[in-house]
């Protein structure tokens, strides 16, 4: 029996190692369960006057517990029995006789040797071992109240049952013994230590409920463990966008400055007094060459202007001259700003090749869309200024 309990406390050890790396995030108050029990408590060796089973009586207990993994719980537990015999002549005046209070620690074997899936099984079997106080009401008359120490070991066959698991019904057979005394007395008495025939054999069945936890479940749950490679990867990400977050933000307030500086341009531009270009009254410095719906041909009536400007430009030798066509509103955009532009050509062309006028002495611009004139024909023009 020795060697059965020093392999449940390594198996403890090793089983609580195990567990620790299946599940995670519990917390001291949760997985907690209350457990009802009751049967019967015989010596092993029995007496002469009644036997093994003449000598049982009524055993009634509670047990606290602490699963602290799936494989490993921790318990503090309390037995009376029941004061329905005698046992050596000594019977209590009491209704009960004997008590144990004692710590326990359970083995959960299906989950030590066969893993926990994620919820308790329909049946699981535990090993279980502890120790604890014994007390023997006697007579006073005969003896005084008997204190000791006291071993117990045992199995639980557990039936886990309900959708949630929150309910066990089990099975509770144990042996226990009372550590001080002779090996000549009972173990009700003094003891053998862990003399077979001076034990006391248990057999109980019990009811437990499971309190809930702070992860809704009356159970371990399982959870992923992270691989560090893994979260050091997405804590060097997040690093990142915090760079450029911070990057972008430092963008933003460089653009919100530009966006500052040019609206005060604006607002500086605004203020300005609107420049109007004056309109050269001199019919001397201004001619117009007007020409038909479309067309960039100079027509036979319009040479007079174009001669006038060149005569002005031979008598003066510095002078040059701008020529400004202009389209009416008739057309596309397009189109009337590229027969604007052949216009002021045309005209420059005839100063250039018909009347001898160096070229780089006039400048041709073509405006687009006039609206020089109210007369909407009025606008397919070429307006020549001799700028002396």
């Amino acid at each position: 029996m020795k060697k059965a309990i020093i392999l449940a406390a390594v198996a403890l050890g090793i089983t609580t190692a195990q567990a620790q790396t299946t599940v995670a995030g519990s917390r001291f108050t949760d997985n907690w369960s209350f457990t009802l029990k009751g049967g019967a408590v015989m010596p092993s060796k029995g007496t002469a006057e009644n036997g093994f089973w003449k000598d049982g009586r009524g055993l009634v207990g509670v047990e606290l517990r602490k699963q602290v993994t799936p494989v490993f719980g921790l318990g503090l537990e309390g037995e009376w029995s029941v004061n329905s015999s005698s046992w050596y002549g000594l019977k209590s005046a009491n209704v009960f006789d004997h008590q144990y209070v004692g710590v326990f620690g359970a083995v959960n074997l299906m989950n030590a040797f066969a893993g926990y899936a994620g919820a308790p099984r329909i049946f699981e079997l535990e090993l279980v071992a502890g120790t604890g106080w014994l007390h023997a009401y006697y007579p006073h008359m005969v003896h005084d109240d008997g204190n000791s120490w006291g071993t117990k070991a045992g199995l639980n066959f557990n039936f886990n049952i309900g959708k949630s698991k929150a309910w066990t019904l089990a099975f509770k057979p144990a042996y226990i013994w009372n550590m001080n005394g002779s090996p000549e007395q009972n173990i009700m008495g003094y003891s053998a230590r862990y003399d077979k025939n001076y034990g006391a054999l248990e057999l109980e069945a019990g009811v437990t409920y499971h309190f809930g936890n702070t992860n809704g479940a009356h159970h371990f749950v399982i959870v992923n463990p992270m691989d560090q490679n893994e979260i050091d990867a997405l804590n060097a990400r997040i690093n990142e966008l915090r760079a450029e977050l911070d990057a972008s933000g430092a963008n933003n307030a460089a653009l919100m400055a530009q966006i500052a500086d040019m609206q005060a341009q604006l607002d500086a531009c605004n203020r300005r007094p609107p420049v109007v270009e004056k309109v050269v009254k001199d019919l001397n410095n201004i001619r117009y060459v007007f020409f038909n719906c479309g067309s960039a041909n100079i027509q036979a009536n319009q040479q007079p202007n174009i001669a006038m400007v060149a005569d002005q430009l031979k008598e003066n030798s510095q002078a040059t001259a701008t020529v400004k066509g202009y389209a009416s509103k008739d057309g596309s955009l397009a189109f009337n700003q590229k027969l604007a532009e052949r216009r002021a050509e045309a005209v420059k062309k005839e100063l250039v090749k018909r009347y001898g006028i160096a070229a780089n002495r006039v400048e041709a611009t073509g405006m687009g869309i006039g609206d020089l004139f109210d007369e909407n024909s009025w606008n397919r023009v070429s307006v020549v200024t001799v700028n002396e």
